[in-house]
């Protein structure tokens, strides 16, 4: 029986459910790993994994493997798998709402910070964990109310992320004087806090913004996606399964990200959850991370109105493809830095909109441009993948259920990315991961060289 959310009772006699069990559950799965990784940088550690490029020096270190992230990981031909498992197997195996079908958030993140397939049991543990720890304090709408209402969501987000941290049990404690061996401990206490209140700092910010302040309070009783659908204004049963399946699937990609490469790096300085978080999501502001799905509803826009149509044929797409390229210009959505098949992510979009809103002309556009587009992208021999990611069907999703306001759609992200960025930090503290700092080099040094090998060869 699913019990219900935020009351924080016990079945039966079963006193794990109030000792935080998933807490001890994660330090004894990271001890055990602790002695693994050890014994693996001790027989093997100068082994050596790739050679680095000068051109991948240059350009972004791309495809350099240099982080160790066990939460997910990407692969070319398969997409994300988190904890080894598809996205397909997770809207199968993870719990669900009474009668719902989109996976709880609350369960991919005890598989990220576990890596086991929670019980329903488990997932109800988290969610009434977060439910209690939802308050926010008063000081952070304050911090939010501090600027105009024409700043943008990610900034209003960010700042109240920073406000946030004043109550940090991990900076504290650090400042007290703690044993490395338990900074884990804290940086899970802030991770559960600081989940546990995004969704109403993130809907009290829309609210404000978007519907004249006219702020909704929150439901103890529904699950962490749901409660966030709620205090957003939206009472549809098919939105909150909507944000459940949006929280999931947004979660996490692998380490290298700007968001989660931001988040680790910060944290490698022991710098708090909170402090951690909001340089991740400085990054995630960036138009070149998580603004795509943005670009995408907004091309899209653009293609309807400049056809005159709220539902162009194939040959209208097709032709609008080819001025958009023949322009200079990318066709948003396409492509993947990583992906070389269509993302499951977009995959797993396209099914939800097959069964909730299959004749919404804007839905039925972008599954045409599904077909029309990869094709062509490949037929210019520029392309490695012509196929759609994540963002080529979010935006249609949010504006079918009337969440029109586009600047938002990245504090969305924000709120999702949270469980996979924390779940990871959890693990960098438990496994007692060291400051981060590569080594750099210089165009004279690489100058310098390319002549020795010259000379050499």
């Amino acid at each position: 029986m699913f019990l219900t959310f935020g009351a924080p009772k016990c079945p039966g006699n079963n006193n794990r459910y109030y000792m935080g069990y998933v807490k001890d559950l994660f330090k004894s799965t990271a001890d055990e790993q602790n002695k693994e990784i050890k014994s693996i940088i001790e027989q093997h550690g100068n082994k050596k994994i790739e050679d680095v490029t000068i051109a991948q020096v240059y350009q972004g270190m791309r495809g350099i493997t240099g982080l160790v992230t066990e939460t997910s990981l990407l692969d070319a031909n398969e997409g994300i798998r988190f904890r080894g498992f598809s996205i397909p197997e997770l809207r199968e195996k993870l719990a669900k709402v009474p009668g719902g079908n989109e996976p709880l958030p609350e369960g991919l993140f005890y598989l990220m910070l576990i890596g086991q397939v929670p019980t329903q049991e488990d997932v109800e543990h988290i969610s009434a964990t977060w439910a209690r720890r939802s308050h926010v304090p008063n000081y952070v709408f304050d911090v939010i109310e501090s600027f105009p209402v024409s700043a943008h969501p990610m900034t209003q987000f960010t700042a109240a992320i920073l406000a946030l941290g004043t109550e940090s049990k991990f900076a504290k404690a650090y400042n007290e004087g703690i044993s490395k061996k338990v900074h884990w401990d804290y940086i899970y206490e802030d991770t559960m806090t600081l989940i546990a209140r995004l969704p109403r700092i993130a809907a009290y910010i829309y609210r404000r913004k978007y519907k004249n302040g006219e702020h909704i309070q929150p439901d103890g009783m529904l699950d962490w996606s749901g409660n966030f659908a709620h205090m957003l204004g939206y009472e549809d049963e098919s939105f909150r399964e909507l944000m459940r399946l949006y929280l999931t699937i947004h979660a996490d990609h692998e380490g290298g990200n700007v968001s989660a490469h931001a988040t680790h790096l910060v944290g490698s300085a022991l710098s708090d959850p909170y402090l951690s978080f909001a340089a991740g999501m400085t990054g995630l502001a960036g138009p070149l991370h998580g603004l795509a799905n943005q670009e995408v509803i907004r091309w899209i826009e653009e293609m309807c109105k400049d056809l005159n149509s709220d539902q162009p044929t194939k040959d209208q797409i097709a032709a609008y493809i080819h001025k958009t390229l023949t322009e200079g210009k990318v066709v948003p959505g396409y492509g993947h830095a990583v992906l070389r098949k269509t993302d499951p992510r977009f995959t797993a979009q396209m099914e939800f909109a097959k069964l909730h809103c299959p004749d919404d002309p804007t839905i039925k556009t972008v599954w045409n441009i599904y077909e029309v587009a990869p094709p062509i992208l490949e037929s210019t021999g520029k392309i490695k993948n012509p196929w759609p990611n994540v963002d080529a069907h979010s935006g249609a999703l949010l504006k079918h259920y009337g969440l029109v306001e586009e600047e938002f759609y990245t504090v969305l992200f924000g709120v999702s990315r949270a469980l996979g960025v924390l779940a990871s930090l959890c693990w960098d503290r438990a496994l007692g991961f060291p400051l981060e700092r590569p080594k750099s080099i210089t165009t004279e040094w690489v100058k310098n060289f390319i002549k020795k090998g010259e000379a050499v060869s």
